[in-house]
């Protein structure tokens, strides 16, 4: 993680009194300051938590929503367990691997391959990141929509490398890895998340420390989403990659997954 963050000033703030008092526990939480001159605020209000750059000609605010939105269009009409990225990790008739998202961000491919009932471990280890994603399960665990999906969906907070170097239980089936890269990604989605998040994250530098926790870690095989013409991560080479039009997925391969 980026030391940029003990630079970057960001408050919280509450957009209605009433959420004064979760503001104020969110502040404590995250060691954030209410109030003052800063650079992002972390806000809560009716939507729930989230992520605001309040310089000039800042994008909108990003937040954590499994319920509406782009991740409901994906989930009623993304092609289901067709998707490159449930191939990538295995989902087969019969065959839903454990997983563990090593890299969560937003959440959105953990929630993806929970909706086709896959169980997922999600660690996250910017704080105000992990901060928006644990608000948008609590709120999905709300909804009859998706509530059966948020619960498959466990989150840890922390460095990935030390969680998957002391794990404890049951090893994850198939271990997951989006490491933050300088993205080429035009669409004004990424655009306006990568101008928020950089700052805070910065670019994931120890991805091949990374890369070998997982395939120490995983029984069956490590998943790394890249843009497409991206190297592999200095490390082993992938087995075999899947290749999209802006992604491309490199697979780990170390044991076959069978059914349950």
């Amino acid at each position: 993680m980026s030391d940029e963050l003990e630079t970057i000033l960001v408050r919280v703030e509450a957009l209605e009194p009433r959420y004064a008092a979760q503001a104020a526990s969110w502040g404590e939480r995250l060691g954030l300051p209410l109030g003052g001159e800063a650079q992002f605020a972390l806000q809560l209000g009716d939507a729930g938590l989230q992520l605001v750059d309040l310089g000039p000609q800042a994008p909108g605010p990003v937040r954590v929503d499994f319920v509406e939105g782009a991740a409901a269009h994906r989930r009623l009409y993304g092609g289901g367990s067709g998707q490159m990225i449930a191939k990538a990790v295995g989902v087969q008739a019969g065959i839903r691997p454990r997983i563990v998202d090593a890299t969560a961000g937003l959440g959105r491919d953990a929630f993806v391959l929970a909706g086709l009932g896959c169980q997922l471990t999600l660690i996250e280890r910017q704080p105000i990141i992990a901060a928006l994603l644990e608000d948008g399960l609590a709120r999905a665990a709300c909804s009859p929509e998706v509530a059966a999906i948020a619960a498959r969906m466990q989150l840890l907070s922390g460095n990935a490398i030390e969680r998957m170097r002391g794990w404890q239980g049951p090893a994850p089936q198939v271990v997951y890895l989006d490491p933050m890269f300088p993205h080429r990604d035009k669409s004004a989605l990424v655009k306006k998340e990568m101008r928020l998040f950089r700052p805070l994250v910065g670019d994931d530098l120890d991805a091949p420390a990374l890369l070998a926790a997982a395939l120490e870690l995983a029984s069956h095989r490590v998943v790394v989403k890249r843009p497409r013409k991206a190297p592999i991560i200095d490390g082993p080479k992938p087995g075999y990659s899947l290749e999209g039009k802006s992604s491309r997925y490199d697979i780990y391969p170390k044991k076959a997954l069978d059914k349950d």
